[in-house]
């Protein structure tokens, strides 16, 4: 069978952990219930590249049961669950993850789910995007189009479209509404904080918790870290974020500032360089450093080792870097997601959401695609409201409508005040 994973006797707990999401994600078994009858994904071969979790593997069931033929890779070294990985495997999804890839085995195994010669392909950091347009262009052809989950991959696309080098037609699943507002904000600050606990264990009440970014991400990070206790401080290059984190309650300043004072930073930029090798010289002792931006480069470890006279793993996820003075430096996650390197990502409830976007992503280029522009496209408005409504539904709450007469004054310009 098609696929490498790391072990299939893992496979009888990665079925629980997936029945557990089930559970938890209403929304999108109501899709799957949906759709498995009329299988409007028939005929679509959709090579997915996205951590490969409990969460991720109710989206797959719920594709194949829609028709679609799915061909997986996960999308970070370190994110894979290797149970989750061996029980869609033993379900006869083409699926090449395992914890633990070299930089040439991950994108090997991107290489391998290209073999299927996608008509869509579905992404988490834009990593299959690129490498279709890098590496086999000539698979363009062939795709209708494309989904991106995440703020850096969108960022970086949008760039691409501006230049007139996409190949084919991407939604950006990430500037869906009922993504980055529950996701990025409740998803990442309480996985976030999860992943610091599992891989730490320390009090969070008291400490100073620097938070560099405060985008939706870093803001779920603050509001969770400040819900523990935690004195917070939040890092910014752009005026606004900054206010905003300031009239939330927080204190602003440069990295420079507050490194010296931080107990426990986090990365939520996804930028390269936040925290570098001036910034750990002026960390105090026994400081954890993580990060939670998509990609490990946030945290400049060439310049760590510089620094550094020994190094060992003092707990699951966690480094202790000894400096040359003697300082000591933890470092989570080896400066990966430390979410899903020390944790097990988003909860279930939010990624419902997500998903469900990803899912109509995937319908709507497999009726469109053809008709679409080489660009990136945003969810509609309808489909975000449809998805909302139909979390709500799932969790037994209704809202107010408007009536005819107040439709008619929401438009209206003759009346006065």
């Amino acid at each position: 069978m098609e696929g490498k994973i790391k072990d299939i006797k893992l496979a009888e707990s990665g079925r629980l952990k997936i029945e557990w999401a089930e559970s938890h994600m209403p929304v999108m078994m109501l899709l799957r219930e949906k759709f498995q009858e009329a299988k409007p994904l028939k005929g679509m071969r959709i090579s997915g590249c996205l951590h490969v979790t409990k969460e991720t593997a109710v989206l797959i069931r719920t594709l194949k049961a829609a028709g679609a033929r799915v061909a997986w890779s996960g999308c970070n070294p370190l994110s894979t669950q290797d149970d989750v990985s061996a029980a869609l495997y033993e379900e006869g999804i083409p699926i090449w993850a395992w914890h633990g890839l070299s930089t040439e085995e991950f994108y090997w195994c991107i290489d391998q789910t290209l073999k299927q010669e996608p008509t869509l392909t579905l992404d988490d950091g834009a990593d299959l995007i690129f490498t279709i347009h890098n590496k086999h262009p000539e698979l363009a052809g062939k795709i209708l189009g494309g989904s991106e989950e995440t703020t850096t991959g969108i960022h970086r696309l949008r760039a691409m479209a501006a230049d007139g080098k996409t190949l084919y037609p991407i939604v950006a699943v990430n500037d869906a509404e009922t993504k980055w507002d529950f996701d990025n904000v409740y998803g990442t600050g309480q996985s976030s904080m999860d992943g610091i606990l599992r891989a730490t264990s320390v009090l969070i009440a008291g400490k100073t918790f620097v938070v560099a970014g405060y985008g939706h991400c870093g803001r779920g990070c603050a509001m969770r870290a400040d819900g523990q206790g935690a004195n917070v401080i939040c890092t910014e290059v752009k005026p606004t974020a900054a206010l905003k984190a300031t009239l939330d309650g927080y204190r602003a300043m440069p990295m420079d500032e507050c490194a010296s004072i931080g107990d426990i930073f986090i990365t939520a930029t996804g930028m390269k360089d936040v925290i570098v090798k001036r910034h750990f010289e002026k960390m105090k002792d026994g400081a954890i450093v993580c990060n939670t931006g998509h990609y490990d480069c946030e945290i400049n470890l060439k310049e760590l080792e510089e620094l550094t006279e020994s190094k060992k793993e003092i707990r699951p996820n966690c480094v202790q870097y000894t400096l040359k003075d003697g300082k000591r430096i933890f470092i989570l996650g080896e400066g990966r997601l430390v979410n899903l390197v020390a944790a097990e990502g988003h909860p279930s409830e939010v990624m419902d959401m997500s998903f469900a976007n990803q899912f109509m992503a995937m319908m709507f280029l497999a009726k469109n695609g053809g008709k679409l522009e080489n660009k990136v496209y945003d969810i509609s408005e309808e489909q975000d409201q449809e998805i909302a409504t139909l979390k709500l539904k799932t969790m037994g709450l209704d809202i107010d409508y408007l009536t005819e007469e107040q439709i008619r004054y929401k438009t209206a310009y003759s009346e006065g005040t």
